[in-house]
């Protein structure tokens, strides 16, 4: 079974930076995109980027210019790296992926950006 593990969440004053981790068990990381969600108190969980396999993007708008998807298939890792915070960037943040209609989840890591 696919494990995924969250780590580099915290708490950062607006305007900050914090850089998010993703292992990913297994040997299928590379064929395979893999997506970073977020849910905030109260709130949805929304696709923040989508990271295919050959690295390519999709970013949600509010994300844009800001927030920077990645990743390192020789070490089985994605990252998040988020600039310029805002306080409504706070939310739990996820890792993500799908095989053969199987949905795979990290067990998140928390994000808190303070005024």
């Amino acid at each position: 079974q696919v494990q995924l593990v969250e780590s580099g969440g915290g708490l950062v004053q607006a305007g900050g930076s914090l850089r998010l981790s993703c292992a990913v068990s297994g040997s299928i990381f590379r064929a395979i995109p893999i997506d970073w969600y977020r849910e905030a108190p109260e709130k949805l969980r929304e696709l923040v980027v989508r990271i295919f396999s050959g690295s390519s993007l999709n970013y949600l708008d509010s994300v844009k210019g800001r927030f920077t998807g990645s990743r390192d298939n020789a070490k089985n890792t994605v990252y998040l790296q988020m600039n310029n915070l805002k306080v409504e960037d706070t939310a739990v943040y996820y890792c993500h992926l799908n095989i053969g209609g199987a949905n795979y989840w990290g067990q998140g890591t928390q994000v808190t950006v303070s005024s």
